[in-house]
């Protein structure tokens, strides 16, 4: 342990490395001094104490008595700080569910024991991870869209493209892998895409594409990157996600940009674009009276175009509003948004807003922040997928090994109960519920070779 007078060491760096371990036990930390080469051959060299030429010298007897009282303060010293393999494992690890260096330092302070177990510190890990931000530097954009490319290159069934503008900056990024185009396949006839949510370093817009599974839940069948949300751009998105997917979905769910409007008419013309009922809702129930009469009959799907017509024209006046400008332009644009006009089209659990895409947006939020490079929003974007993924994993498993209770009888509930997700089968059977209870045959008599009930 103690250096002496004669010791031989196979190179410089093995007696640095043993004056190291000295000085750790004797509660100091070293720092390499001057050298001496001559004829490029290292003929001497100094290893001091980081203290040297301090204004203030004190002699201390490192291995005396008073050693546990240093002890205390060694994880501070330079030479007893080192983040290990380990230690940036666990950064990095962190880091991909938007855990960042200090709250990690945090967390392994806990599972090591306290700040001495560490072996390094707060800013340590700050400054490693500043090192990797300086190390990707401008070459942000350039490695995300490399690594996408190798992924298209090594897996057949990968989909990833891309634009610049003439300056060279990234303009478009979109990229789908097999599990997303598997999805697309058996939910993607109600795709709902929404594009006000900037997370990232650049502010550029992130745009998943979303569906909803067997579970009612969300499912990703897509994702980009954005530059800007012009008529050009956006096509180009669609024409990506068109040539990926090889079609084009049956219902199309946005709010009501123009840019995305023109778009997916010249490029999905035969998809139904529907637009978010939630945007053009919130508008229109604003006032306390003007309230109640049009979200009765804007949200209900149960009655006919004729009578929403109707009752529409009613409201304008007993209010009279029929001159108001804005709700004639929205009455113009009424089969893109009004129920009574999807009641013959699957809607995939009646996605009526693009909500959908908007908690689709809070979802990715939580694995991210607004200070992320690109490299790391894409790893932070891979991690929330997995989670979902996992979602759905367990969510067919319970279907698979577990079964709901049975209320009744009826053999409507027992074949429910064997076609249905449980997510589905549950509100089925509400619906099950409250026809026992609320509807009663009344009176019936024959009509030809039928019987007709009163319900």
């Amino acid at each position: 342990m103690i250096p002496n007078e004669g010791m031989i060491f196979d190179s410089v760096d093995t007696a640095e490395k043993i004056y190291k371990r000295y000085a750790l036990a004797g509660g100091f930390s070293i720092r390499k001094g001057t050298q001496l080469v001559v004829n490029n051959v290292l003929r001497l060299k100094y290893f001091v104490c980081t203290k040297e030429r301090s204004r203030t010298v004190k002699e201390v007897d490192t291995l005396s008595q008073d050693y546990k009282r240093k002890k205390e303060h060694r994880h501070f010293l330079t030479a007893s700080r080192e983040l290990t393999f380990t230690h940036k494992k666990v950064l990095d690890d962190l880091a991909n569910i938007n855990i960042g260096p200090v709250k990690a330092f945090n967390i392994m302070r806990t599972l090591y024991g306290g700040f001495d177990k560490v072996g390094a510190t707060k800013s340590d890990c700050k400054n490693y991870k500043r090192k990797i931000n300086l190390y990707i530097g401008d070459y942000d954009a350039e490695m995300v869209v490399q690594r996408l490319m190798a992924k298209k290159d090594f897996c057949p069934n990968f989909s990833c493209d891309y634009i610049t503008s003439k300056e060279g900056t990234l303009k478009g990024l979109f990229w789908a892998d097999e599990c997303a185009k598997r999805n697309f396949y058996v939910f993607g006839d109600v795709v709902s895409f929404d594009a006000t949510y900037r997370h990232n370093k650049y502010n550029k817009v992130f745009v998943p594409f979303t569906g909803i599974n067997n579970h009612n839940r969300n499912v990703t069948l897509g994702a980009a990157l954005l530059g800007d949300e012009t008529d050009e751009t956006y096509s180009w998105l669609l024409r990506c996600f068109k040539s990926a997917f090889g079609y084009e979905p049956t219902v199309v769910v946005t709010d009501q940009d123009p840019a995305m409007k023109r778009a997916i008419e010249d490029v999905f013309p035969n998809s139904r674009h529907r637009l978010c009922m939630w945007h053009v809702s919130s508008n229109l129930c604003n006032t306390t009276d003007f309230k109640t009469r049009p979200c009765d009959i804007v949200w209900i799907d149960s009655i006919t175009p004729e009578l929403f017509e109707k009752e529409w024209d009613s409201i304008l006046t007993d209010f009279q509003l029929h001159d108001h400008a804005w709700l004639k332009e929205i009455f113009q644009i009424k089969e893109s948004w009004i129920l009574a006009y999807y009641r013959e089209e699957n809607i995939s659990g009646l996605m009526r807003t693009s909500s959908r895409s908007e908690s689709e947006n809070y979802f990715f939020g939580k694995f991210c922040n607004a200070s992320c490079t690109l490299v790391e929003f894409l790893t932070h974007f891979e991690t929330a997928l997995e989670h979902q993924r996992h979602e759905h994993q367990k969510n067919n498993h319970a279907c698979r090994y577990t079964s709901a209770e049975i209320m009744s009888n009826y053999t409507l509930e027992n074949q429910a109960h064997e076609i249905y997700t449980r997510t589905i089968f549950f509100v089925v059977q509400i619906e099950i519920q409250q026809a026992l209870h609320n509807c009663t045959s009344r009176s019936y008599e024959q009509v030809g070779d039928f019987l007709m009930f009163s319900i």
